[in-house]
């Protein structure tokens, strides 16, 4: 009997680069961040990336670093190459961001790499080509101090993840968030982006406030509170927004552990909690933030991009955070206070007024209130006994008071919980009930219909939106003030491609200058001052497109305009517009669903009801 040949073999290298180069560099803007991470470890103070086809032709960072030996610059390209680790208990200290080399031979198992360094100290640099992985040449050469490293054609050698690869405005929008949190990380350094051979960003190096203003927006400008606490477990520093600048979109969110951008969904709602009344609830904070914390009381390496951590006391971190936010808020007077002093119509009482005089004060001390609330145990209960008595004397106290104005109530009339009427359409009666003020309860053959008034009002804008869209029909008025709408730079390169789709719609907006929009016209059936709002959230749509949803992007952006126009429950109050409502949600041609997929309506049947009764 032959025996069982062995089936485990080791990968090659090559093939095992290739493996980690899957986890550590997902697109181009995975290799940017550890090339200037790399950048910013040598200890660069100006450091510039060029960028050609959205990185797929070309990643180019120069900086003005340490430089390496040729020695260093042929090890870098190892797997596990590093010089800050040299035994178990390094990994849980760092404080630097990658290891020049760390990623380097990933980034080379699926592109072309040419690299030319020099140190400092040294006459002559050294030039290393590879390609997947194979070291095709190196020798020395004339190149000024630092690095100068270039990765050309990305996934040349793995075709099926170069496939996956998002559009061209996609790609560099994720570079650009890249750009982004290194350049906020490390305001100290000089940075220069380009892209196709523009200059897209020249910022010099200065403080935390300029490098903001410079990547972000003037608009931040007079928007910025400082927050500084110091304690003994961490020091927070940095800016947040004012209420004002909080926007509808995701993305303006920055948080930094020992200078290391991360992502934590529980201390950003530390952040949000803060601005609890200050901002809507759809609205998100505007803040950079950072948070030095003793290395070993934080694990960074839970995720291979290195972007979520895990604290050894998270809620600790969360109420000092949540307190310290506060704290800014409240320092600059931006938290909202109460207000103690008294109204003028109480100020102006005799009682308030004019000096008590000592028969007054006798006859106080004789009622009622004086002896329940000056007696000790007494405030929280009313005695029975004698109470008729007791609230007479009240009555008669009350009668020398001169009345205080009520509020007018007849303009507007109180909330209505339930609401019923009889409706007769077509000779035929119905009930229809408003039931909490967002939902109509009516009756038919069967039962009982329940319906969702808001999913029912987007369903209808939504189908008569679509069939102007469709028709080429969209109505547009032009802004007797022309709207202004400045935008961070990789939001605006999304609405730039979005702009012909949001023409169709009737919106009328042209580019000015670099990150700035005038909107000039609007469709006729947007409300005025929600401009700003729909234009947030269609960027917000946006971030988060599919690759396939370019070609659907019309329908998701006049579902998003539907759900703006459906926010108007108060018109529900009439009963000729309930019943407007129904007849129009049964004149579509998918009544059932809202263009979300939630359900609009539902039924409960006759044989439930009885069933719930018994």
């Amino acid at each position: 009997m032959s025996a069982v040949p062995d089936v485990i073999e080791l990968l090659s290298d090559h093939i095992a680069n290739q493996i980690a180069a899957g986890e550590v560099i997902q697109r181009p803007a995975s290799a940017v961040k550890e090339l200037l991470e790399n950048a910013i470890d040598a200890g660069a103070t100006e450091i510039q990336l060029v960028i050609k086809d959205a990185g797929k032709e070309l990643l180019q960072v120069i900086d003005n670093g340490c430089g390496m030996s040729p020695t260093d610059a042929r090890m870098s390209f190892e797997r596990h190459a590093t010089s800050k680790i040299r035994n178990i208990n390094d990994l849980f200290s760092i404080r630097t961001m990658g290891f020049r080399g760390e990623a380097l031979a990933s980034v080379a198992a699926v592109a072309q790499v040419e690299m030319k360094t020099r140190k400092q100290d040294s006459e002559i640099g050294s030039q290393i080509i590879i390609e997947g992985t194979q070291v095709k040449s190196q020798e020395a050469c004339a190149t000024a101090p630092g690095t100068n490293i270039m990765i050309k054609n990305l996934f040349y050698n793995v075709p099926a993840r170069r496939h996956f690869l998002k559009s061209n405005t996609t790609e560099f929008r994720h570079i650009v968030d890249e750009f982004t949190r290194v350049a906020l990380a490390h305001p100290q350094v000089a940075f220069k982006l380009w892209n196709n051979g523009a200059e897209q960003f020249h910022l010099e190096a200065g403080n935390l406030k300029t490098r903001i203003v410079g990547l972000l927006g003037h608009s931040y400008e007079k928007n910025l509170v400082p927050v500084e606490e110091r304690t003994d477990l961490l020091n927070i520093t940095g800016f947040i927004g004012k209420p004002e600048a909080a926007a509808r979109t995701r993305g303006m969110q920055f948080f930094f552990i020992n200078n290391r951008f991360i992502r934590n969904p529980y201390l950003h709602h530390a952040v949000v909690n803060a601005y609890e009344g200050l901002i809507e609830k759809e609205a998100f904070p505007f803040y950079v933030l950072f948070l030095e914390v003793d290395p070993a009381r934080v694990d960074v390496n839970v995720h291979p991009t290195k972007q979520e951590v895990k604290f050894e006391d998270d809620r600790l971190m969360y109420t000092y955070l949540n307190a310290a936010v506060k704290h800014a808020l409240a320092r600059y007077n931006i938290a909202p206070s109460l207000d103690f002093t008294l109204s003028p119509e109480i100020q102006q009482l005799s009682s308030v007024q004019l000096p008590v005089t000592h028969e007054q004060k006798q006859d106080t001390e004789k009622g009622y209130l004086y002896n329940t609330f000056t007696n000790k145990n007494q405030a929280h209960f009313a005695e029975k006994k004698d109470s008729l008595k007791q609230w007479k004397e009240l009555y008669q106290i009350a009668q020398t008071i001169p009345s205080v104005p009520s509020p007018d109530y007849t303009e507007q009339a109180a909330p209505t919980l339930l609401v019923q009427h009889d409706t007769q359409p077509s000779g035929s009666s119905h009930n229809i009930l408003l039931v909490q003020g967002s939902m109509l309860l009516t009756t038919v053959k069967s039962g009982l219909m329940l319906i969702h008034i808001r999913r029912a009002q987007e369903r209808i804008w939504y189908e008569r939106l679509l069939q102007e869209w469709n028709d080429g029909q969209t109505a547009s008025q032009q802004l007797l003030f022309p709207l202004s709408y400045e935008l961070p730079p990789q939001d605006a390169l999304l609405l730039t491609e979005a702009l012909p789709d949001l023409a169709r719609m009737g919106f009328d907006i042209s580019p000015f200058g670099q990150y700035t929009f005038v909107v000039q016209g609007v469709p006729t059936s947007l409300p005025a001052g929600e401009e700003r709002n729909v234009l947030d959230e269609v960027v917000e749509q946006l971030k988060h497109e599919s690759g396939d949803a370019v070609a659907k992007r019309s329908e998701t952006l006049v579902a998003n305009m539907a759900r703006r126009l459906s926010r108007n429950i108060n018109a529900m109050m009439q009963p000729e517009a309930q019943q407007a409502l129904i007849d129009e949600l049964f004149a579509c041609t998918q009544p059932e669903y809202a263009p979300d997929g939630r359900r609009v309506f539902t039924m409960i049947r006759k044989e439930e009801l009885d069933n719930m009764l018994g």
